[in-house]
């Protein structure tokens, strides 16, 4: 196991990384893709992950093969295909097509902080994955997800609620994640051990 960074991402065979930027101890996995992104602290993507114009919060948990603000196609023009904004690659005398690109990486996804994003899941462009929720394997997420809340299937749908509302709002205004890494190593014998109730009382002021 890599032995991870506050400096600098621990990136693993063949991954390639563009206009992307990462926090404290974040990992990127072999062969991964990360385009116009930004992750949290602590975040890390399993192998083979492809994650474009992406904004990650801070301890998300992202699965292999997952992708996570795919890129699409032009669908109200005569063609659906690359050589309208990728013509430079199929013609000497034009141009790629900036506009078209911009617009592209304007369409964020936003994933938030101690998510789970489960093997082979699709979250799409301009959607939301609030804080603590998990999207399970293989789900497709077209819509935004609340705070906490278990999706799976295709279209992902709401299974339930991994914390109750008054459990997930205590831990808002805890927000652990938030704490430094002296304070993160102190607590985790707790973090181990106690359940989430127990986890609060001992730590909320």
């Amino acid at each position: 196991m890599p032995k991870l960074s506050p400096d600098a991402p621990f990136l693993h065979e063949g991954a390639q990384i563009a206009n992307s930027d990462f926090g404290r101890y974040c990992e990127v996995g072999a062969d991964a893709r990360v385009l116009n992104s930004s992750f949290g602290d602590y975040s890390y993507c399993e192998r083979l992950s492809d994650i474009a114009n992406t904004t990650i919060g801070k301890f998300a948990n992202i699965a292999a093969m997952t992708r996570i603000g795919p890129t699409d196609h032009p669908m109200t023009t005569a063609s659906l295909h690359h050589f309208l904004y990728r013509s430079d690659d199929y013609f000497d005398d034009a141009a790629p097509d900036a506009d078209f690109f911009a617009a592209r990486a304007a369409r964020r996804t936003v994933i938030g902080h101690d998510t789970w994003i489960g093997h082979g899941a699709i979250i799409k462009p301009e959607v939301s994955v609030g804080h603590g929720a998990i999207v399970a394997a293989g789900a497709v997420v077209t819509k935004d997800v609340p705070d906490w809340m278990i999706v799976a299937g295709c279209p992902a749908k709401p299974l339930r609620e991994r914390f109750p509302a008054e459990i997930g709002a205590r831990l808002m205004a805890l927000s652990w994640w938030d704490w430094d890494h002296a304070r993160l190593r102190r607590a985790l014998p707790d973090f181990r051990a106690l359940h989430v109730a127990q986890f609060l009382r001992r730590y909320e002021s």
